[in-house]
């Protein structure tokens, strides 16, 4: 069965993009039960490996930040820190407020602009987004804040994403890669000339931000190969179109 950790599709009604998580046009939403089975796979693997305690997770292609919000609620207690990048500002502009739900300030803040649409509105959508609001409340009440840090980034170069990196190396990379579909790949010149693919140019330049101990989550479509000959693969799996693969440096 491709799904180990959640065998059963559970209700992720809360969790629907745009009911109060922040949706962006033209940017599919990661599905929540898959990101589920990718971190809780990817903590499988750490345990496996000696390691526990939360994570400090990066995302250098994170999009709206929607998935990882999710990751903040499902998981709260498994992780340190959320950092996310992103080379669109205008994307970003989105995973800020979608993160920022992580905190009571945000949420508060949704819950204000949720209050005035159904005053305005009266539709049974935002009666049951305030719904959520208060039980996302309770979460927040229950486990500890989990600081976040965004910033922009073209991911395939070192230079832009080293800076921003805490001093000591992430726990998890964990992201969902373009697919030159509803998102793309925007490479320099000299990386577009390159016989290397984007994902390849991905992983170069995330090396120097890495530990041997450091574990990368990562899912493509089919028809990009997640490979580099730094890397080892620890395991892999596939749901519809999509493959996602679990890496480490070489030893």
């Amino acid at each position: 069965m491709p799904y180990q950790f959640v065998p059963e599709k559970a209700d992720y009604t809360d969790f629907a993009s745009g009911r109060v998580f922040y949706n962006a046009p033209g940017h599919p939403a990661f599905p929540v039960r898959l990101v589920d089975e990718m971190f809780q796979r990817a903590l499988a693997l750490r345990r496996a490996n000696g390691q526990t305690g939360p994570v400090t997770l990066y995302d250098p292609c994170c999009g709206a930040a929607y998935h990882l919000a999710v990751l903040g609620y499902l998981h709260g207690p498994a992780l340190a820190t959320i950092i996310a990048s992103d080379v669109d500002g205008e994307i970003l502009n989105v995973a800020r407020r979608n993160l920022a739900l992580l905190t009571p300030t945000g949420l508060a803040q949704r819950l204000n602009e949720l209050e005035t649409l159904a005053a305005q509105f009266g539709k049974e959508s935002h009666r049951a987004a305030l719904e959520t609001v208060a039980r996302f409340q309770h979460i927040l009440q229950d486990q500890k804040p989990i600081p976040t840090h965004l910033f922009q980034a073209d991911a395939t170069q070192p230079a832009e994403i080293t800076p921003h990196l805490p001093t000591h190396p992430v726990d998890l990379v964990l992201t969902d890669v373009p697919y030159d579909q509803h998102t793309t790949w925007h490479l320099p010149a000299a990386l577009r000339a390159s016989s290397q693919s984007p994902v390849w140019h991905l992983l170069d330049a995330l090396q120097p931000t890495l530990s041997r101990h450091t574990l990368l989550a990562l899912a493509a479509d089919k028809g990009q190969k997640i490979a580099h000959e730094a890397y080892q693969r620890l395991a892999r799996f596939q749901i519809g179109k999509r493959h996602m693969v679990f890496l480490r440096l070489h030893l």
